[in-house]
């Protein structure tokens, strides 16, 4: 009697086992076939992307840390990047170039302004003359990367398909990148003067060249960098004064930006004109660059991110 009761059970066990296990696999079924729609396929390969050139960033800044302790050409390291470089832009392009305009959200403008960077850097030769840059650009743009995998909502700007519009926000974030490579090549340079003062010796990461070479280096990517800020400034009143109908509307984004030109000015003309250098010249060069990342990233965050307008 005792084991026919154990046998029912069991049977009746098993059944139920299989049971569930046909509604799990049904379920599973379903979810599959739906996950394999063409729209849902391209967003994991998108995301897929996303994470590879995060990855080949890393390995590259990783490379780059290595040819820094033992000095040789950084072939591998280049090769990561050339291929880092294509992917992300394959995204961005991905992403941001939709049939209702530029998708300009924080995210995406985070993602484009990091890869600007990279390439800016990686074109001015910093990346194998000053191998710190590389341990500080490279794994920022990685995690700037990731950024559009967070989601948020899309932020269109509707004159994305006018080729002045287009041109105006192209020349704005390459102004960008180029300061902000300007900024952090400064930040570099402050610390190698301070173990100049110290009487350290220079780090593997310094690249060996002379400080005022370095110095004549950033200066010139400040002066692109101001020039790109300017034809951006200009297009951006005509650009305004049509879209709005006055000039410069009274914004924190425009305060901050007209902020970092004036700075970017003054430091020029004291360049020029007084021959200012070292710490009050790279200084400036930081100062400049934090006030117009405020003005343009900070006020996406501030009114995408934290108030969701």
């Amino acid at each position: 009697m005792g084991h026919r009761v154990h046998s029912t059970c069991t049977r009746h066990v098993r059944r139920r086992r299989a049971a569930c296990c046909g509604r799990a696999a049904a379920g599973c079924h379903v979810t599959w076939r739906g996950w394999r729609s063409p729209s849902d396929v391209v967003t994991c390969i998108v995301i897929l992307l996303y994470v590879a050139v995060a990855l080949l960033y890393g390995l590259a800044a990783w490379r780059y840390a290595r040819c820094e302790a033992r000095p040789a050409r950084p072939r591998e390291a280049r090769a990561l990047l050339a291929v880092a470089l294509l992917l992300h832009a394959a995204t961005i392009a991905h992403v941001t170039f939709r049939a209702d305009g530029l998708d300009l959200s924080f995210p995406q403008a985070l993602s484009v302004v990091a890869w600007l960077t990279v390439l800016v850097a990686t074109g001015a030769g910093l990346l194998h003359k000053l191998p710190g840059v590389a341990g500080i650009v490279l794994p920022v743009a990685a995690l700037c990367a990731l950024a559009p995998t967070l989601g948020g909502a899309p932020h269109r700007f509707t004159y994305g398909d006018e080729a002045w519009a287009a041109l105006h926000i192209a020349v704005a974030l390459a102004g960008y990148a180029f300061l902000v490579v300007a900024a952090l090549q400064a930040l570099l340079l402050l610390g190698l003067e301070r173990r100049i003062h110290r009487g350290a010796a220079p780090m593997p990461s310094d690249g060996g060249l002379p400080l005022l070479t370095l110095e004549r280096l950033l200066f010139r990517l400040v002066v692109v960098g101001f020039a790109l800020l300017t034809a951006t400034l200009v297009s951006g009143l005509v650009f305004s004064e049509q879209v709005f109908g006055r000039p410069l509307p009274f914004t924190h984004k425009n305060v901050l930006s007209l902020a970092g030109f004036v700075a970017f000015a003054v430091l020029l003309y004291g360049r020029w004109r007084y021959g200012w250098r070292g710490r009050r010249a790279l200084l400036g060069i930081v100062a400049g660059t934090v006030l117009l990342l405020l003005g343009y990233l900070g006020s996406k965050f501030v009114a995408q991110v934290l108030l969701g307008r």
